[in-house]
């Protein structure tokens, strides 16, 4: 059995069963999860989790099932790797990357939060999911609506990029672009989803969907050697993640996991859509939304669902945000691929450029260590990098033409 009590008003406390809602029918606030964590304390413990298989469900007292997942079970644990190439390029001592571009099935963070939240709607009798995506959530729903047997439905603006498009479409579900950019998509779906009845993942089971992203925030603290990462940037869209991130470092030290929680969180935005990073910089308490204008789709949001409480948590934690542009992101994804042999969406381009930016405005101390969420695949996202890489050169298959090109130490183009 798990250890969900119910869900629970963020605004008012006040409490509602485990159903498909998101929403307080008193204040309007969002609902989360409300976990037994006396009762968690009584049985978790370092030893089980690592004797556990190495996939985010290790840490399953602490993920809003009351049985074992149905979907998804192979999802997570992905490296943590000390980037000793990138960290001498930036001019930090210890730096770090959460590489969820590994992540199975689909290449992305996203894949946690669907397991989360499909795992769910299976033990609440739905037999239809769907989600309002910007790339890699329709991606990850398409494909693991597959392995559980369900019907699904994925709605996306229909000028996202050509990778994450057929990344959805292969595996058979119904697609519907929607001309219009993700907060229109969005505000279509939510009534979809009251007028059809079906398990929208990041609407009416927004709540359990996103405690998925807590176990990105689990494995870095475990991969650490059971410590909290000094400092942590994270790529920004809906805000979620970063949320989630801070409560699984918190919920740690709550349990008796680790020693502390002073993480400090930062998070990085395109400066075509960064309305959580605007509103940080100009210390308000809420988002101004924005019209999204920039070649990172899938953290192109221009109203944010959790931004006020984005700002909120990197506020608490003494941190910051930033955005750079799409010349700068392209140049963050070119560093990654060409210190460390990973190569990142466009999202991650924003968190490298952000990290790079924050070091250079003394944000983030040289001296301590930095962990880079990188949430998603390159391969998605050719087309920003399209006509930022040097051509193949071409020759014929001769040993000439070969020293020919060696003595003149140039490239030549295809």
């Amino acid at each position: 059995m798990g250890f969900v009590k119910g869900l629970k008003c963020k605004e008012c406390d006040k409490t509602y069963p485990k159903k498909a809602l998101h929403v307080c029918s008193f204040c309007f606030g969002p609902l989360e999860v409300d976990y037994e964590y006396e009762e968690i304390k009584k049985v978790i413990s370092r030893e089980k989790i690592e004797s556990r298989q190495k996939n985010m469900w290790r840490y399953k007292e602490l993920l809003p099932l009351d049985g074992e997942p149905t979907v998804g079970m192979q999802v997570g644990y992905t490296p943590l790797i000390k980037a000793n190439n990138l960290a001498k390029k930036l001019g930090v001592d210890e730096l770090y990357i959460k590489n969820d571009s590994v992540n199975f099935p689909t290449f992305s963070f996203k894949d946690r939060v669907v397991s989360a939240a499909l795992s769910k709607a299976r033990e609440l009798g739905f037999d239809t999911v769907a989600c309002a995506t910007t790339g890699n959530l329709g991606n990850a729903v398409a494909s693991q609506a597959v392995q559980g047997n369900f019907e699904s439905y994925i709605f996306m603006p229909a000028n996202l990029e050509q990778g994450k498009v057929i990344g959805t479409s292969i595996y058979g579900t119904n697609v519907i672009g929607i001309d219009g950019n993700y907060d229109g998509v969005n505000r279509m779906c939510s009534e979809i989803a009251d007028k059809y009845g079906w398990a929208f993942a990041n609407i009416n089971i927004r709540p359990y969907y996103a405690e998925g992203s807590k176990t990105y925030g689990y494995e870095i603290v475990e991969q650490l050697g059971w410590k909290a990462p000094r400092h942590i940037v994270v790529p920004m869209a809906g805000g979620s993640l970063i949320i989630k991130i801070g409560k699984a470092i918190k919920e740690m030290a709550m349990l008796g996991l680790i020693d502390e929680s002073d993480t400090t969180l930062y998070g990085a935005q395109a400066s075509g859509s960064s309305p959580i990073s605007t509103a940080v910089k100009n210390g308000w308490d809420h988002i101004k939304p924005v019209k999204p204008d920039t070649i990172a789709h899938s953290i192109a949001i221009g109203n944010p669902a959790d931004g006020y409480y984005s700002i909120k948590a990197i506020n608490e934690s003494g941190g910051w945000a930033e955005d750079v542009s799409d010349e700068e992101l392209v140049e963050g994804i070119k560093l990654l691929a060409s210190t460390e042999g990973i190569f990142t969406e466009t999202a991650g381009g924003v968190t490298v450029a952000v990290t790079q930016k924050l070091l250079e405005q003394g944000r983030i101390p040289r001296d301590e260590a930095i962990v880079i969420s990188i949430t998603g695949n390159g391969l998605k996202t050719l087309e920003a990098v399209l006509d930022k890489v040097e051509k193949p050169c071409v020759i014929k298959a001769n040993i000439e033409e070969f020293n020919a090109l060696m003595e003149k130490k140039e490239i030549c183009t295809a």
